[in-house]
């Protein structure tokens, strides 16, 4: 079992939702997993797809998601480093969530407007 960051979410009926939602909170998490769905990725393949991320915050994010077992890190000894990543069976049972959130965006969420 994957080392928890958060505590145990025993307090009401809504806390299974706050569980999941504290593994796939801020900005970047469920983008990274939405892009991982397609397979394993090294780490500059993830950032050109999130182009407006910082070096640090994609890291500190897969670090968050490697940490609660969502996410695998393979490190190559190679020279360059090279670093994949890919979903654990834990993230890919994420899968459903992630694309009815996909499909609640795409029907719901209007493209920006050109100004």
């Amino acid at each position: 079992m994957p080392r928890v960051r958060h505590k145990l979410l025993t307090c009401s009926p809504g806390c299974p939702v706050e569980g999941v939602l504290h593994l796939i909170d801020g900005k970047w998490k469920g983008v990274i997993l939405y892009h991982l769905l397609d397979g394993t990725m090294r780490f500059n393949e993830i950032r050109r797809r999130l182009a407006s991320v910082t070096q640090r915050m994609l890291t500190k994010q897969l670090r968050e998601l490697e940490a609660d077992g969502l996410v695998e890190r393979t490190v190559y000894a190679v020279v360059p480093p090279r670093v994949d990543y890919c979903l654990t069976p834990r993230g890919r049972s994420l899968e459903p969530v992630i694309m009815a959130m996909k499909l609640w965006g795409d029907e719901h969420i209007l493209p920006p407007v050109a100004i």
